[in-house]
């Protein structure tokens, strides 16, 4: 089913309406969806490079939109939608220990997941649900976003196709590897 869902978003990227797609697919994969918004935006970057910017900045809205749904599931309707959905992506055990550090690290955990591979819609939805405050949620949000989608859209930009396996492949590591390197100095500066 997954393999499906790609097949079909990747078919939205050369849609006369790929603009509208790609917004939809970003807002909903910051709530709901599995598939990332990169899979529309790399395809419609590599065919439309003078664009590249404002594809990244639809995807970033959108998905800071998205995130706000996600942030009401959570704190309207964890019960009835938020459990469910975190149940199918397996992440609804670690639900509630997660709840009680959550808060203590959120703009670090906002910024994580929006910048890496982690499925994005389960700390929207964690957000909302442990009462991140809304601030704090919204501008880690478009932090985070707008790193992840802007260096997507100024490497295809800047070195066009043949970037395109390092995106699809090796972005979300460096990321991660970034995050890690990034906290691995917050630690030396404070405990050294």
């Amino acid at each position: 089913m997954l393999r499906r869902l790609y097949g079909w978003t990747m078919g939205l990227a050369e849609h006369p309406r790929a603009m509208w797609w790609l917004a939809l697919v970003a807002f909903a994969e910051s709530s709901f969806f599995p598939i990332p918004p990169d899979i529309l935006m790399i395809p419609m970057i590599l065919a439309r490079p003078s664009k590249a910017f404002v594809i990244a900045g639809v995807a970033l809205l959108a998905s800071v939109i998205g995130g706000l749904a996600g942030y009401a599931i959570g704190a309207l309707a964890f019960e009835q939608l938020g459990q469910p959905i975190l149940e199918s992506l397996g992440k609804s055990d670690a639900a509630a220990a997660f709840s009680t550090r959550f808060n203590d690290m959120g703009f670090w955990a906002v910024l994580a997941a929006g910048i890496t591979p982690f499925p994005f819609k389960v700390i929207t939805i964690m957000s909302g649900w442990t009462g991140m405050p809304l601030y704090t949620f919204i501008v880690t949000s478009i932090l985070a976003r707008g790193l992840r989608f802007f260096v997507v859209a100024t490497l295809l930009w800047k070195f066009g196709a043949p970037i395109r396996d390092f995106i699809e492949k090796r972005l979300g590591l460096m990321f991660t590897l970034f995050l890690a390197l990034l906290a691995g100095g917050f630690y030396v500066v404070k405990f050294l």
